[in-house]
């Protein structure tokens, strides 16, 4: 398997190198050169098949040779053993045609940990026996800085810096980083917001002087291993509900829109989805962008859901990319506009081969309490604010086929919006242990290259 860049200059690279740099040297993303496919018989197959081996099943088409099935297996039991469900993603249902598919009993909490759990040890088996440190950095507007930090805290040969919007993350979210005392993990608050953490990231990574003078790697859903790994849960849900005989349909809670690509990748593989809706709050680029071809930038609203509040949706690149032909050059152009006028028009090929699959939905506030309260009240669920939103556009776009809801964290989270919304106070769970007593540990800086870059310069390791 072989992966190449959306922006169509770089190296194309094996499994194992694409993890490993993250993000691509001319400044796009990385996916494979082509969809591996399963058959209708193997994936009826997995319908008798642990979470591990589902996991085994569907990503090891993606890591060509560069792992061993057997080191694969292994690999993602490790990974998942930490999780408080047996089943890793359990189904819950909410009525006749309503289901949650339960992301949030990993360690820190959050669908992230399906992911970045395994991606942390990728890291680890794939820098064994060389000289390399890699200097990881990333920006996260909630649930992708705790679960990537759990995943490499205190792992040899790596280092983490993490940007979060200071005051812009739940406090658990916030404590969840910055209270982990392991000596490679580095928090950084900026003075702005997502978008500009996120812009500083890519920056780092596409400035020569700066990126060739560390071993620099990705844990966004900019780097692909990460986001294979959330293809599972979409083969894993759907066979229960009837997959491959009957179509299931997907909502899902959607930012920077790596976990609902990753129902557009299942899709692309075989698996019968029906539609995937994509729920954003009023931070709606994706869902102008989908419903009318206008990607433009406005102005970030604080909401409930700060992990929706987003502008700039990296993962969206990847989905023009394979809809627009795989033409790197033009997309490469087409994002230069982007990135120089904060807008842009998809073409009439990426909207007419979105409009096959995705359904845009926009959730307000109102619409995002109601729907915690009927769930609450209906089916005894207690749903955290971006699972709300998603299920208040699954109750809106509701079908023939069975409706999944993606949880992406625990109600505890997020409480002051829960006990708003449903007079419930959701506890964390005994497993998070002392959060809120913990000394924390992080540095503030204004939302610029040069501080955050030198900042990191003092504390990173150098290429060898």
């Amino acid at each position: 398997m072989r992966y190449v860049s959306t922006r169509g200059a770089a190296p194309v690279l094996d499994f194992r190198e694409a993890t490993l740099a993250g993000l691509a040297s001319d400044g796009g993303l990385y996916l494979p050169e082509a969809w591996p496919t399963l058959s209708r018989e193997e994936i009826a197959a997995l319908a008798g098949l642990s979470y591990v081996d589902t996991a085994v099943a569907i990503i090891a088409p993606f890591v060509g040779d560069t792992l061993t099935r057997e080191e694969l297996h292994d690999l993602c039991t490790r990974a998942y053993d930490r999780f408080a469900h047996a089943a890793v993603t359990p189904l819950v249902q909410l009525d006749h045609d309503q289901w949650l598919l339960e992301l949030f009993h990993g360690p820190t909490l959050a669908f992230k940990d399906v992911a970045l759990q395994l991606l942390g040890r990728l890291f680890e088996r794939f820098l064994t026996g060389s000289d390399r440190h890699l200097t990881i950095i990333g920006a996260t507007s909630g649930d992708t800085g705790s679960a990537a930090i759990d995943a490499v805290a205190g792992r040899a040969g790596i280092d983490i810096f993490m940007l979060h919007p200071e005051g812009r993350v739940s406090e658990v979210q916030r404590r969840q980083m910055t209270s982990v005392a392991a000596p490679n993990v580095h928090n950084i608050a900026i003075r702005g917001d997502f978008d500009e953490a996120q812009a500083l990231v890519k920056a780092m990574f596409n400035d020569r002087a700066f990126a060739g003078r560390y071993d620099l790697s990705a844990v966004n859903s900019i780097n692909w291993a990460r986001l294979v790994a959330q293809v599972v849960y979409y083969f894993y849900a759907a066979v229960r509900l009837g997959a491959p005989d009957r179509p299931v349909a997907f909502s899902v809670p959607t930012g920077n829109f790596g976990d609902v690509f990753a129902g557009y990748v299942a899709a692309k593989m075989g698996l019968p989805i029906a539609k995937l809706v994509v729920a954003t709050n009023v931070n709606d680029i994706l869902a102008r962008a989908l419903a009318s071809g206008d990607y433009s930038c406005r102005a970030v609203v604080p909401t409930p859901t700060p992990s929706m509040d987003i502008q700039v949706s990296s993962n969206f690149e990847r989905l023009l990319f394979d809809l627009g032909g795989r033409d790197g050059t033009a997309l490469a152009a087409q994002m230069a506009g982007f990135e120089s006028t904060r807008a842009m028009r998809l073409t009439n090929a990426q909207s007419e081969g979105a409009a096959a699959l995705f359904t845009p939905a926009r959730v307000d506030v109102e619409a995002m309490m109601g729907a915690m309260r009927h769930a609450h009240e209906t089916a005894g669920q207690v749903l955290d604010p971006h699972t709300a939103i998603a299920f208040a556009a699954a109750r809106d776009h509701a079908g023939s086929v069975p409706m999944v809801t993606l949880a992406t964290a625990h109600p505890a989270k997020f409480t002051d919006a829960v006990e708003r919304a449903t007079g419930v106070r959701p506890a964390l769970p005994p497993r998070v242990g002392d959060l809120h007593e913990r000394e924390e540990r992080f540095t503030v800086l204004d939302a610029t290259f040069e501080a955050v870059t030198g900042y990191i310069a003092e504390r990173a390791v150098p290429r060898g």
